[in-house]
């Protein structure tokens, strides 16, 4: 049975809300969220009828769409899945639909042949990778970064739901630092990725500025009361990231003038894969090392990309950089040195 794209809008609204299991979802619950999303994706005003979601629940509950769908109903009144890990997003994919989605990749494929479409290249590629394992039961011949055992990943649907459409939240975040969770009233405003994990950045009731949680170290997400969402007036996230290397960044930090010596056997690699957007290079020596210079916040993720290069890449400014990664360094050796130390005792 093929979906229509409003039916699988209605489908998707509806396992995103059973799934936060926080709330009690009645049946006028489901039909004003699913009645937003049509609006929000779709531009439809009319709303939805009671009948229609009805309908959907039970299609959902079948088989007919390959879902089966745990919906049970409490109380006579909340809807809610009885597996608590159950999405319809983790159903297998009908033969219909996988049709549609090779003839969509067709479509994706001539059109990111154009420059300006340059950025669907490698999401074709996983696309058509993808449905080729899945058709054919093939072996993968694209191998993406990826880790299953990451937490947090389905908070994704519903903060972006809830970015999109403005709605504050109340999250229990539990950082690695604190012994408890503490629950924080929260604007969303931003989803950003970086190196595999995943980072909501929006304002918190208490806090001047933004504020960046990990996905990982959230427990539950709440929506609340529209009125109590904080507007975002700053600059724009591509600009105010620009000068960032990962996500640690506050509104009062800025960029400064960093400049590596990189040994003739990494400066291949670094020229061809920059460190950062803002790279230039400076020069070249005649061992083969170089030059180069970089505009970003001193952070912690910069400090982990100059480490990560060990003895091939040296700070050369600015100077409290270079004290912070010999510092660092040293403390590694010194850690070294006493797990031999230890071994030895032992």
């Amino acid at each position: 049975m093929a979906l229509n794209k409003l039916a699988l809008i209605r489908y998707k609204t509806i396992d995103q809300c059973l799934r936060l299991r926080h709330r009690k979802w009645t049946l006028e619950d489901l039909m004003e969220k699913v009645s937003d999303a049509l609006y929000e994706c779709e531009g439809i005003k009319n709303g939805i009828s009671k009948r229609t979601i009805q309908g959907d629940i039970q299609l959902m509950r079948s088989n007919k769409l390959g879902y089966n769908a745990p919906i049970v109903v409490l109380q006579r009144k909340f809807y809610t899945y009885e597996d608590p890990h159950y999405s319809i997003s983790n159903s297998p994919i009908s033969v219909g639909d996988m049709q549609k989605m090779k003839e969509a990749v067709e479509v994706l494929k001539h059109v990111s042949g154009f420059s300006s479409f340059d950025e669907l290249s490698d999401i074709v590629a996983r696309l058509e990778d993808s449905i080729h394992t899945k058709k054919d039961n093939a072996p993968s011949i694209i191998q993406m970064e990826n880790n299953n055992l990451l937490k947090g990943l389905s908070f994704i649907n519903p903060l972006h739901q809830a970015i999109r459409e403005k709605t504050p939240l109340l999250i229990s975040y539990q950082s690695f630092k604190a012994k408890q969770q503490q629950d924080l009233v929260f604007s969303p405003y931003l989803l950003k990725e970086y190196r595999n994990r995943w980072f909501l950045i929006g304002h918190h009731k208490k806090n001047e500025g933004l504020m960046t949680l990990a996905l990982d170290r959230i427990n539950s997400v709440e929506e609340m009361g529209k009125n109590s969402y904080k507007e975002y007036n700053g600059v724009d996230f591509e600009r105010y990231f620009s000068d960032t290397i990962g996500v640690t960044k506050s509104h009062k930090d800025r960029g400064h003038r960093v400049i590596l010596l990189v040994n003739a056997k990494n400066a291949p690699y670094v020229t061809t894969k920059p460190i950062h957007s803002s790279q230039q290079i400076l020069g070249k020596k005649e061992d083969g090392s170089i030059l180069i210079r970089l505009e970003v916040v001193l952070n912690f993720e910069l400090e982990r990309e100059i480490l990560g290069f060990g003895e091939s890449v040296k700070v050369l400014s600015p100077k409290s950089l270079q004290t912070r990664i010999k510092q660092r360094l040293g403390a590694a050796i010194q850690r070294y040195t006493q797990e031999s130390v230890d071994r030895i005792l032992d």
